[in-house]
């Protein structure tokens, strides 16, 4: 192993930390949405729903799906990274680890179970600054999106509007947890990754993310960049 090798390597020791402390945000986002009692987000709702109708547990549910996402965005040709990888397994992972504790209740007055909710969104967008801030690939969904944007030429806001529309109708109809705060979750996420980027300094559009394959090249010494690789 060379010393640029060593570089890169040492490089991505230093980004993991941050990924998985990321991906263990957003899960306990996420049964802090689900726990709130008031429904969740449209992807939340169809988890939810194919857990309920399966053996299957939340948590697995979410790797399933993910699973099967990713899949679909290979096919699309998008090459998923690393983070993508981690997202799929690792965040159901924890989910179900935290349901097995059970340290989360759902409140016992309405004005709680909306705190309890919007914190879960806070926490979704600093979740979501701290996995993508190293650049490693965004999580199985966002690549989903991705891939039909190339192929259909469709503006981003139309086709994320269509997948979440779709899955929050099979949710429902799967038995998921749909009321006033699918609504708020749906109209406020989107505010809270923003602000969480803005404070965080991330610029979404300032670097490329690395995937897979191209990950591989840098580790393995095939193919030596001109210039340093990760963003710090």
């Amino acid at each position: 192993m060379n010393s640029w090798q060593k570089k890169e390597w040492m490089l991505l020791s230093k980004k993991l930390p941050t990924l998985f402390f990321g991906l263990a945000i957003y899960s306990f986002a996420i049964i802090l949405m689900r726990d709130a009692g008031l429904g969740m987000n449209p992807w939340g709702v169809f988890h939810m729903g194919i857990s309920n109708r399966t053996p299957l547990t939340l948590g697995q549910a979410t790797q399933l799906l993910g699973l099967v996402i990713l899949g679909l965005t290979v096919f699309l040709r998008v090459v998923p990274g690393l983070a993508s990888l981690c997202n799929m397994i690792f965040i159901g992972m924890m989910v179900d680890m935290i349901d097995a504790i059970g340290i989360i209740k759902t409140p016992n007055t309405f004005v709680g179970q909306v705190l309890m909710l919007l914190t879960g969104v806070i926490l979704t967008g600093w979740g979501s600054y701290f996995y993508l801030r190293v650049r490693l690939g965004a999580g199985p969904r966002d690549g989903l999106m991705e891939g039909l944007v190339k192929i259909t030429q469709k503006p981003v806001w139309m086709i994320r509007s269509i997948l979440e529309i779709s899955v929050l109708i099979i949710g429902y109809l799967l038995g998921g947890p749909v009321g006033i705060g699918t609504l708020i979750t749906a109209t406020t996420i989107g505010f809270s990754v923003q602000m969480a980027f803005k404070i965080g300094k991330y610029d979404a559009k300032g670097g490329k993310h690395i995937n897979c394959i191209e990950l591989y090249h840098k580790l393995s010494g095939i193919q030596e960049p001109k210039r340093a690789t990760f963003s710090k």
